[in-house]
């Protein structure tokens, strides 16, 4: 008798944690934000409009324990994720936790665009779970960095067709316009920014992080976010 697999149920998923980065440089009217539009082939967000970043490797890990880091942003890290999973672990590997996910956002974003940002620079904002249905879930952990006179992203990924500048007032009229594709949490991440209009509110603000766990059905859609539908911030 021949017997097939048991297809795993939507629990068995893997969540696998991820880094992603909100790259904000000054504008002549409140600031702009780097962002790329995915291929339509990939096999997660596909023909999306997304922020760089991916998934956090061991190598992020190793790098977190190896590096010189800022005791005192190291910290802040860990307090800004204290409701997230990295605490999941306790007190004691928070700070391993909290450095890998930074360090893998700080990859990604050189892989993807030539920039090497200082750790300093990457500043928590925002954390999102996918929920159980899913064939891949991500832990996210978005991140904001203002960029300084002569940092300069470029396009340099093979899983985005471009990467560019765009205000957060184009983008979002060129997805009412069904012009561009955005997942739920790309877009409310940048409505945050945007509510608090300039780059200078946005790195000094210090919310109190919550995990969002959306509803299935909202999860990845790429309808625009109304009003109605906004979560607020911790």
């Amino acid at each position: 008798m021949t017997t097939s697999p048991i297809p795993a149920t939507p629990a068995e998923v893997p969540i696998r944690k991820a880094a992603s980065v909100l790259l904000l440089r000054e504008a002549a009217a409140g600031f702009e934000v780097f962002v790329q539009h995915r291929v339509n082939t990939m096999d997660f967000a596909a023909g999306m409009v997304v922020y760089p970043g991916g998934r956090v490797d061991l190598q992020d890990g190793q790098a977190a324990d190896e590096a010189e880091m800022d005791p005192a942003v190291l910290s802040d890290h860990v307090q800004r994720w204290a409701h997230t999973s990295v605490l999941a672990e306790g007190r004691e590997r928070a700070p391993h936790l909290a450095g890998e996910v930074l360090f893998a956002a700080r990859r990604e974003v050189f892989e993807e665009t030539g920039l090497l940002l200082d750790p300093g620079q990457l500043h928590p904002w925002a954390n999102w779970v996918t929920p159980a249905g899913f064939p891949r879930r991500f832990d996210t952990y978005f991140f904001v960095a203002a960029l300084r006179a002569g940092q300069e992203p470029i396009h340099q990924t093979t899983e985005a067709v471009i990467s560019k500048w765009t205000s957060p007032e184009a983008l979002f009229a060129a997805l009412e316009r069904g012009e561009v594709k955005m997942m739920r949490p790309t877009q409310r991440t940048l409505l945050d920014a945007m509510e608090l209009g300039s780059i200078e509110q946005i790195m000094s603000s210090k919310p109190v992080i919550s995990p969002v766990h959306p509803n299935p059905e909202d999860s990845q859609s790429s309808h625009p976010v109304r009003d109605s539908e906004r979560q607020p911030r911790g």
